[in-house]
């Protein structure tokens, strides 16, 4: 009997295929400089596992990741390694499906944190230090999870469908998400201080708009939305613990809605995003849900979406719950 017939369940083993897909510009840029030290690290952990050298890949456009991980799987991939910050892990979630389908049900994702937020892996306690992440993606368990599905009008005006993993929203988070990702200098500063930063230079501006929220066909509500979250996982924004209950495997979404939210109340309550207290202010929704469609009041209106930590696009948009979607090491 072969060791991948008594080992766990899709454990790694001898002749197992692992792509890593770095992207050279997560973290403002610095994980390009930091590229060799973590292939070796990643190699170091999971070569005598497998009996090879991981495979490895870098990306040099957007959504390099997707296509750099189709073919990965397309070639035999057992499991991908994403190495970069949360868009990163957007992109190659993506990259697992064609068509609507998953091009391998048995493979697996695994993280190497080396981004500016890192709010997905947060959510699952995995850590930022290299070599115990590399640990992780050599022989921790693997997790079922579910993915989000979002229907979307992109910048062109065409319409768009994505997967999402962590949590997409819209409003004063898709503002901040084109700032962040435009930025340089505050992401010296690390992840927090960069979402903090621009969140309230952004909310300074920002008067929020009429949205209409309709959920699971029972649900049909008016809200002047600050920043209405549709969450798998339970962080974003550079470690805002925005839907502290949500668990990425219950086959709903957590959605959190706080209304009317201007600059002052970002700094009456200071802090309170990142403990999660948010959620009891009297300004905050907070239900669970499979499906959301949320629907501008003002047709004409730039409401932006934010897709795990990217600004694609704009409402109108549509959420729908895919349980059970992802393979995930955790």
């Amino acid at each position: 009997m072969s060791s991948a017939a008594t080992s766990k369940p899709y454990a790694l083993h001898d002749g197992s295929q692992v792509h890593a897909i770095a992207n050279p510009r997560a973290a403002g840029g610095a994980t390009s400089g930091r590229w060799s030290a973590l292939l070796a690290t990643l190699n170091k952990a999971i070569a005598p596992v497998t009996g090879q050298p991981v495979k490895a890949a870098m990306t040099t456009a957007p959504w390099d990741a997707a296509r750099l991980t189709a073919e990965a799987l397309h070639a035999g991939a057992d499991q991908i390694i994403a190495v970069g910050g949360d868009g990163t892990i957007h992109e190659c979630i993506n990259g697992f499906f064609e068509n609507g389908q998953p091009i391998n049900p048995d493979a697996v994702l695994a993280l190497m944190p080396a981004g500016t937020g890192g709010d997905y892996a947060r959510s699952f306690d995995i850590p930022a230090d290299p070599a115990q992440a590399a640990e992780i993606c050599a022989r921790g368990e693997v997790r079922t999870v579910d993915l989000g599905r979002i229907s979307y009008v992109a910048d062109d005006g065409s319409k768009q469908t994505r997967y999402f993993n962590n949590i997409a929203s819209f409003g004063l988070s898709g503002r901040v998400d084109r700032a962040v990702n435009t930025s340089r200098w505050p992401k010296l500063f690390g992840g927090k201080f960069t979402f903090a930063w621009w969140t309230f230079w952004t909310a300074l501006r920002y008067t929020p708009p009429p949205v209409r929220v309709k959920m699971d066909e029972r649900y049909d509500e008016l809200f002047n939305v600050g920043t209405a979250a549709v969450a798998i996982g339970q962080y974003f924004g550079g470690g805002m613990h925005m839907a502290p209950m949500a668990e990425p495997d219950d086959g709903l979404f957590d959605v959190v809605i706080m209304t009317d939210t201007t600059w002052r109340d970002l700094l009456a309550r200071d802090g309170d995003i990142y403990k999660g207290t948010h959620l009891q202010s009297p300004k905050t929704v907070a239900t669970r849900s499979r499906s959301l469609l949320a629907l501008p009041v003002d047709e004409t209106a730039e409401i932006l979406v934010d897709i795990d930590g990217e600004a694609p696009g704009r409402l109108p948009a549509s959420f729908e719950i895919v349980p059970g979607a992802l393979k995930l090491r955790t």
